[in-house]
């Protein structure tokens, strides 16, 4: 396994629509599992293959305590979704920045495994939130979107530097 670089808003590359996966193959196994090991590494919760540079419709997740249920989605696809929930949003890719974000409160999804074996979860709660949000990636989309335009000038520009002050050290 190897961990891979996660993309920094207000990077372009996180704003291309992933190409659906047709290949169930062991490369694509092996991006899984550099995936899980970079999002472990991070730490995060999940990851969606457009952050690490791969324009595929694959995503990884695990909300558990104990850091052990991996949860894998290739060409996730919300079927449905209901009623309003507000919950606390940050991102791999927009490290240290925490804000309020409305999303659907439950969602069905569509989606395959690794294998490529066709499966469908509802979700809510914590969930529903992360796989809404994972799913935007896929979409070009970063959680940063929902916020006002000035909010969002201020995170670019403070992400900016703290990449500009990296890079010089």
């Amino acid at each position: 396994m190897a961990k891979l670089d996660i993309l920094v808003y207000p990077d372009r590359r996180l704003r291309q629509v992933a190409r659906p996966v047709t290949v169930f193959d062991a490369a694509l196994k092996q991006l899984v599992d550099d995936m899980a090991e970079t999002m472990y590494a991070a730490p995060g919760i999940g990851l969606a293959a457009v952050q690490v540079n791969v324009p595929k419709r694959v995503v990884v997740m695990d909300l558990s305590a104990e850091r052990n249920a991996l949860r894998v989605f290739v060409n996730p696809e919300l079927s449905d979704a209901a009623g309003y929930a507000e919950t606390q949003e940050g991102c791999l890719s927009v490290p240290g920045i925490f804000e309020t974000v409305q999303r659907a409160a439950t969602v069905t999804i569509h989606a395959q495994d690794v294998a490529g074996k066709a499966f469908t979860v509802a979700a809510d709660e914590m969930l529903a939130v992360c796989i809404q949000h994972e799913i935007d990636h896929l979409n070009g989309k970063v959680f940063v979107d929902y916020l006002s335009r000035m909010k969002q000038e201020r995170i670019a520009k403070k992400l900016r530097k703290e990449q500009a002050a990296l890079s010089a050290a």
